[in-house]
């Protein structure tokens, strides 16, 4: 999430009282989680696992708990909790306000509102848009025109970000929101959370039934049909075109190309080839699990034999 206006990174290394290392007068732009950072970021990370996909990525100032030597360009500051670190940044220059203060709200005139909706703060309601009885419209959520709010759909929740450390688990602070493009439909009972630190994003034309889980951080794209049961983990990315039936569960950080289909009840782990047809868990192309179905019918067959 961006800064109203950048920082200094002594502005933010003096809010923490830590040590950093690289060059002076570094200019920070926003913050950001490792699978989102973008250029001017801030992120974190206190695993070894992932030291070189953060040193790699596009942020330009890492908390980090370990003494290494900073890529060019790059500020490192150094810290033995690196987590709480990040999320007391959040606190100060991302502050939670009290929900259904009803702050910065920008509703269209044409927009329909149930009189049991309950709206955060930040949020944008586009023209001819309907959210309908019990919907939970939370923080930073921005919703365009001619969409579709079903009853008891609850938009922008915390993501599920947890850091667990001596079997405790402490939930990262959420500054992303949602997005919601024109002639959406979101199904009754169906949940989208908030992006971490950016946005989660359902574009154009999709239509997602009832009881559908949307991950953190997922970007579905235009015209896309998700029915009812499924569930989508965080940092998942659904090009254009695709449907996916009922009870699907899909892992994060995957990718599904353009024009898939997913048939009912499939786990979806690895990425998925654009105009393909897939069905099973872990899914495989239907018509592989097909025939491996009627190879498994025939086996009583061969054993009599």
């Amino acid at each position: 999430m961006r800064f109203t206006s950048p920082k200094y990174i002594e502005e933010i290394a003096a809010a923490l009282k830590r040590d950093l290392h690289g060059p002076a007068r570094h200019l920070v732009t926003g913050l950001s989680e490792i699978n989102r950072a973008e250029k001017g970021d801030l992120i974190f990370v206190d695993h070894p696992k992932y030291y070189d996909k953060a040193l790699a990525s596009k942020a330009n100032t890492i908390i980090i708990n370990e003494q290494i030597e900073p890529p060019v360009g790059k500020v490192l500051i150094l810290s033995e909790n690196p987590f709480d670190d990040y999320n007391s940044l959040c606190n100060t220059f991302f502050p939670k306000k009290v929900f259904g203060s009803n702050e910065n709200q920008n509703i269209a005139s044409s927009a329909i509102i149930a009189e049991n909706v309950s709206l955060g703060n930040n949020i944008k309601i586009g023209a001819h848009t309907r959210i309908l009885p019990g919907a939970v419209i939370m923080d930073n959520v921005h919703i365009k025109d001619h969409v579709i709010i079903g009853p008891n759909a609850v938009i922008g929740h915390n993501a599920f970000y947890y850091n667990t450390k001596n079997r405790k688990h402490t939930l990262m602070n959420t500054i992303g929101g949602v997005k919601i493009e024109s002639h959406v439909e979101i199904g009754a009972a169906s949940t989208i959370d908030a992006g971490v630190s950016s946005y989660t994003t359902i574009g154009e034309g999709t239509k997602i039934d009832n009881l559908v889980q949307i991950g953190h951080d997922t970007v579905i794209g235009m015209n896309c049909i998700i029915a009812a049961g499924t569930g989508i983990a965080g940092c998942v990315e659904i090009k254009n075109n695709v449907s996916i039936w009922g009870q699907v569960g899909c892992a994060s950080k995957v990718t599904i190309h353009d024009n898939v289909v997913v048939l009912a009840q499939s786990g979806i782990s690895k990425d998925l080839e654009e105009g393909k047809t897939y069905f099973g868990t872990p899914c495989v192309e239907a018509k592989q699990k097909f025939r491996e179905l009627a190879a498994l019918r025939n086996l009583p067959k061969l054993f009599k034999k």
